[in-house]
């Protein structure tokens, strides 16, 4: 499989691109307390900050988009969803940046519904991640440090899936989101 892509990686042994702090737990919701409104919640009260738009080039830079790598990675899907959402707003909400941005949204999307324990909601949002990740690249290939056939394709398989879920809120994807600089 594609190192940009590993599967199943023990999430201590997963890799990080930032030193940023972690929250004190991955938010699921109605499972646990809301990270914004919640009085017992881990950010009750912080007004997020406007990140710097991505320049899908100078990636490494971006250390929103670094930190929601980490985010996804570790586990913390609702909150990778709420910082690649502000780098999509940042980006303009159009482009081919914010459909990039939009797909690991939808990405975010899935994990958190499969936590949930909501077939449907996974098989919808996977579909539409990968029709937004295969938009911008077609025929494979690197954006933003991401190889994205890997992603369509663990995606595509979400999209048909028919087997029952249990609800899990401590469920990972057997995924790790691996940037690579690019070559050539």
């Amino acid at each position: 499989m594609d190192e940009a892509f590993r599967p199943g990686q023990a999430v201590e042994a997963r890799p990080r691109l930032t030193e940023a702090c972690f929250p004190s737990y991955s938010y699921v919701p109605g499972l646990r307390a809301h990270p914004v409104t919640d009085a017992a919640a881990h950010t009750v009260g912080a007004v997020p900050g406007v990140p710097p738009p991505l320049c899908p080039k100078r990636w490494s830079e971006n250390r929103t988009y670094l930190y929601a790598i980490d985010l996804f990675n570790h586990g913390y899907y609702w909150e990778a969803h709420e910082a690649w959402e502000s780098l999509w707003h940042a980006a303009g909400r159009r482009g081919r940046t914010a459909d990039w941005l939009k797909g690991l949204i939808k990405l975010t999307a899935t994990a958190v519904k499969l936590r949930e324990g909501n077939a449907v909601g996974v098989r919808r949002h996977a579909r539409r991640a990968s029709e937004l990740l295969r938009s911008v690249c077609p025929n494979g290939g690197r954006f933003a440090g991401l190889e994205s056939a890997p992603i369509v394709d663990f995606l595509e398989r979400l999209s048909v899936t028919s087997a029952p879920l249990v609800a899990d809120p401590d469920k990972l994807l057997p995924v790790v989101l691996m940037p690579a600089l690019e070559t050539g």
